[in-house]
């Protein structure tokens, strides 16, 4: 198991297009992957569990992945983050 924090810095947080965007690059691993945001964990691969955290711009996330793949998922998604999740600016 790895863990890892991201702060997101795209205007919108974690709503529905970087929720997406989030979820799709997790469904790319096999390993189950989760953040913590506040006292909720919600499951990477939901759009709905993502969306339901009601992360903001500026909000830091703990992303832990757990599987046979966990390092490369963690980096990865720390990538899309520091990326912006798709926005488009």
């Amino acid at each position: 198991m790895v863990s890892g924090t991201a702060i997101i810095t795209n205007e919108a947080g974690l709503h529905l297009k970087p929720a997406a965007r989030f979820c799709e690059e997790a469904l790319k691993f096999d390993s189950t992957i989760t953040f913590t945001f506040g006292n909720m964990t919600a499951n990477a691969k939901s759009v709905l569990s993502v969306l339901s955290a009601c992360v903001k711009k500026g909000d830091e996330i703990e992303i832990v992945c757990n599987g046979s793949d966990e390092q490369e998922a963690l980096d990865s998604l720390c990538r899309v983050i520091r990326e912006g999740l798709g926005n488009e600016e």
